[in-house]
């Protein structure tokens, strides 16, 4: 063989394999990523997912010391869930320990449909788990085992979490138990339309941390190791679930799981008023000194904002003291209240400020 036949061999081999490459790329970037977009969260069958070597990051970001501690006390509170219909598996994902006698957080998704759950704790003990309650419209569900003794997490202020502040994510990806990812906040309050109902609450956190299939349920804590949110869906354009992750507001968690807790169902609060996001054109119409707040397009009659004299046209700044910017930001404001609660909203009319109290909350029913 001649050195000009070997060498148009061997271009014609290069040729084939970047095709090939390029075939399998695109048919498991459709496959898993519109799958990821549609059930938010399913995980790989055991025997489906390959380890493949990465590049090197040119560039290694400096990460608190204290990640390992964190990463150390934190695998303690995560357990793994795995759903059956009857004896057949429907898949599984992560879960959270609320109390020491076995109360457990995850996603709805993650166990939709489920008829036999079973958790495995991070010391691999296997336990039945029965559900207590879930909510859809914010994608929670709150299991609870048989046991004690179990590490809970501990809770953080999701309020105070800032952009570019790292975050930790935990879960057991495609069955890797205890797997830990580090990132940052990118975003507040996103709404990435993946929940239906006419009460669905998106209000997440954005980070970059690698979230996958199993990660769903599981935490997204912060610096000093305290909850931040729960890990429900990811966004990746580029097929490597290492884009985007979104996660539950922890202190939408805690009310929503308080609520199954107590009464098997949330308890959720309307103030009544069909909003808008604020804009450029909105702000000079209205005459607002800056493009800020939520707008009020209409009132629903015997609301809970009709009763307090909210109208059109109303710009809604803040709930009890916190910056409502967006409309994500002012629903999960809510959302944290049952009927009956009062508030105190900090609304701009007509160019100026007023501020009104005691503004009782109504349910569903309107009561």
């Amino acid at each position: 063989m001649t050195m000009k036949q070997y060498g148009l061999i061997l271009g014609f081999s290069m040729l084939f394999s970047a095709a090939l490459s390029t075939t399998l790329t695109y048919y498991l970037f459709r496959h898993w990523w519109i799958k990821e977009v549609e059930a938010y969260t399913e995980p790989a069958e055991s025997n489906s997912y390959r380890p493949v070597l990465t590049d090197t990051r040119s560039n290694v970001w400096a990460a608190p010391e204290d990640f390992v501690a964190i990463s150390e006390r934190v695998t303690s509170s995560v357990v793994n869930v795995q759903v059956f219909d009857g004896v057949s598996p429907l898949g599984g994902g992560s879960g959270v320990v609320l109390t020491s006698d076995g109360y457990i957080v995850t996603n709805y998704h993650v166990i939709e449909g489920a008829t036999r759950i079973q958790v495995t704790l991070n010391d691999k003990r296997e336990l039945a788990a029965k559900v207590i309650g879930s909510d859809p419209s914010t994608d929670l569900a709150l299991l609870k085992v048989r046991s004690t003794g179990l590490r809970p997490v501990s809770f953080g202020d999701s309020d105070d979490v800032q952009i570019g502040e790292w975050a930790l994510a935990i879960g057991n990806p495609f069955n890797l138990t205890s797997t830990v990812t580090a990132g940052i906040v990118s975003a507040k309050a996103r709404n990435i339309n993946i929940l239906s109902g006419t009460y669905a609450i998106e209000s997440f956190i954005q980070t970059d941390a690698a979230v996958n299939p199993g990660n769903s349920g599981g935490a997204l804590v912060n610096d000093r190791g305290e909850l931040i949110g729960i890990n429900s869906a990811i966004m990746s354009e580029g097929g490597s679930y290492e884009g985007y992750s979104f996660a539950i507001p922890a202190n939408l968690v805690s009310k929503v799981v308080s609520d199954l807790r107590d009464y098997g169902k949330v308890q959720r609060a309307l103030l009544g008023v069909n909003i808008a996001e604020v804009n450029e054109f909105v702000a000079r119409d209205l005459n607002l000194p800056n493009i800020s707040g939520v707008l009020v397009r209409s009132v629903t009659p015997g609301s809970s904002a009709e009763e307090a004299g909210i109208l059109p046209g109303d710009v809604i700044l803040k709930v009890n003291g916190i910056r409502t910017n967006s409309v994500p930001e002012l629903q999960e404001q809510v959302a944290r209240f049952r009927p009956g609660d009062a508030i105190t909203l900090e609304y701009v009319r007509a160019g100026k400020q007023y501020t009104k109290e005691n503004i009782l909350l109504k349910g569903l029913a309107g009561n």
